[in-house]
């Protein structure tokens, strides 16, 4: 059993933590953090990596757990976030096998950033063909055993050694490891699965 946080279209890592484990349980009773991969995922583009962020209702002063963040429909984000998916992965082998399936979740309006997390999660999910057990935490942990909620922390040093595979923008920028999970889906496609199964977790 792993612990995790949910998250917008997890990095890659998340996911090879995922494919690894039994069960997976999301933590749902946490204090909302900035800076992390709850309401952001990071691309490549040909300029580099972007961040494609979820605008989130504020409340000045008040701590709210994550499950209680309300997105902020001012500007069309969806449109913007499937536009530059588009853009940058057009051209990528698998982009349009999975595109049509990915479309309702930028159609869909979700109240809650936790709703649109776990519609992500059950995309990837059902592209990966991923039989793994999941479930939310009934109570806020402190400590786990395997506890990889600090794998939503965006602004984190730690590297991870994650195996190379082709990206669309590589010849101009390298390799960029641990991009969002659709990164590695438009790339690989069935193969994906395989891919994060092979690969080594990092230690706690």
């Amino acid at each position: 059993m792993v612990l995790i946080q949910p998250t917008y279209f997890a990095p890659v890592i998340q996911y090879a933590v995922i494919a690894q484990s039994d069960k997976a349980v999301f933590e749902v009773y946490d204090n909302f953090q900035k800076q992390t991969y709850r309401n952001r995922c990071t691309i490549a583009t040909a300029h580099g990596k972007q961040a494609l962020t979820v605008p989130i209702q504020h409340s000045k002063g008040i701590k709210l757990k994550t499950s209680e963040i309300k997105i902020d429909y001012k500007e069309n984000w969806q449109l913007q976030h499937l536009r530059t998916l588009e853009t940058a992965y057009s051209s990528s082998p698998f982009f349009e096998f999975y595109i049509d399936d990915l479309l309702p979740i930028f159609e869909t309006k979700f109240e809650k950033l936790i709703d649109l997390n776990f519609a992500t999660h059950e995309f990837i999910s059902e592209a990966l063909e991923l039989e793994v057990e999941c479930e939310t935490s009934s109570n806020f942990e402190f400590t786990s055993a395997n506890d990889y909620r600090w794998l939503a922390i965006a602004k984190g040093k730690r590297q991870f050694n994650l195996s190379r595979y082709i990206q669309v923008f590589e010849p101009k920028l390298g390799f960029l490891s641990n991009l969002s999970i659709l990164d590695l889906l438009f790339m690989e496609g069935p193969n994906s699965l395989n891919y994060l199964e092979q690969q080594k977790l990092p230690k706690l």
